[in-house]
């Protein structure tokens, strides 16, 4: 299914902003890279213009999205062939003068295969070294029953996250000194606090606010789910481990629309639709467990990469500098353990 419009970057043209305070350094530490996907290649050239397009982009962190998968050999090593897709793409960035580094990558392992993990984690540490940061291995699981109406219906086993198998290689991804990333939805949130509390000692990063849906049976229901949410992300800050990615809410699957819309949001209807949700995990976890993400190119569908990034800078324009500093590059430049260029 392609999710983008004939014309993507006339339909995103369409609004055409100012880029706020344009000296200020941010690292993209969530985005993807795509040979073909739903219809749409993002290579490396595709996101050096979004991200050379007004704001200060440094570095950026890939994130596994399925890849350039190696279509022989063993089933556990196959998300080997992102690993090296993604160290090939990084490599042109120096090769043909491209802005904004690549410096880092989290790729995929099944963490419940008790059997190969290790060996498949060893497989993408061979090969990229202290450039591979972690892994995500996604628990989102969507309901049956709105599978057909949703765009991005992940299916992961219902109960991933209670697995203790699962729970062991989470736990050993601590043990390695590399971080989980997790994309879940809103009501998988109780069992992700409850593998944070199970994992205290492995750094856990939380990828677009669980993913409160609005679409197929949740149309409309963001006022509903919103209470909820809200108690469970006060619980699961509680948990020191766990880190946020302030992002990925415009994806098609969040309900908000811009995707099929006329024209996409500005930077001002953006934070009008979706401000609650930035300003409670904020509130919540504070700028040194928050970073801002991009999650391009889904979010892409949405809105450009000036809007995201200038809507950021309104969200916390009252912020001291030391805020803005953490939410922008700092808190992923520690979490990630990236070496600035």
């Amino acid at each position: 299914m392609n999710i983008f419009h004939e014309d993507q970057e006339t339909w995103l043209a369409q609004v055409d902003e100012e880029v706020i305070d344009p000296d200020r350094p941010i690292i993209d530490p969530h985005h993807h890279l795509w040979p073909e996907v739903m219809g749409h290649i993002y290579n490396i050239e595709d996101y050096a213009q979004d991200t050379n397009s007004g704001h200060r982009v440094i570095g950026s962190v890939f994130m596994e999205c399925g890849a350039s998968y190696r279509e022989d050999g063993p089933e556990h090593l196959k998300s080997l062939g992102e690993t090296e897709y993604v160290m090939a793409q990084a490599a042109r960035v120096q090769a043909e003068g491209l802005p904004t580094p690549v410096l880092g990558m989290v790729g995929h392992v099944s963490l419940s295969d008790g059997e190969h993990r290790e060996a498949a984690i060893d497989g993408h540490l061979e090969l990229a070294g202290d450039f591979f940061k972690g892994i995500r291995d996604a628990g989102a699981c969507a309901p049956m029953a709105d599978r057909e109406q949703m765009v991005i219906p992940w299916d992961a086993p219902e109960d991933l996250f209670r697995q203790s198998e699962f729970r062991n290689g989470v736990r050993s991804l601590g043990h390695r000194g590399l971080s989980y990333d997790s994309w879940f939805y809103h009501f998988q949130l109780k069992d992700y606090i409850d593998l944070a509390n199970a994992c205290s000692d492995t750094v856990m990063i939380l990828d677009h606010f669980a993913t409160p849906l609005g679409t197929a049976s949740f149309t409309g229901a963001h006022d509903e789910i919103f209470p909820t949410w809200q108690k469970e992300m006060d619980e699961l800050a509680r948990c020191e481990n766990v880190f946020l990615k302030l992002g990925g809410l415009a994806m098609p699957d969040n309900g908000f629309g811009w995707h099929i819309a006329e024209r996409p949001p500005t930077s001002d209807e953006f934070l009008a639709a979706q401000g609650r949700w930035y300003h409670h995990a904020l509130d919540r976890f504070g700028a040194e467990r928050c970073m801002f993400e991009s999650n391009f190119p889904v979010d892409r569908t949405s809105l450009s990469y000036r809007v995201y990034y200038n809507a950021m800078k309104k969200l916390v324009a009252g912020a001291s500098e030391a805020e803005k500093t953490a939410l922008f590059t700092g808190t992923a430049a520690s979490v990630y353990r990236l070496t600035l260029p």
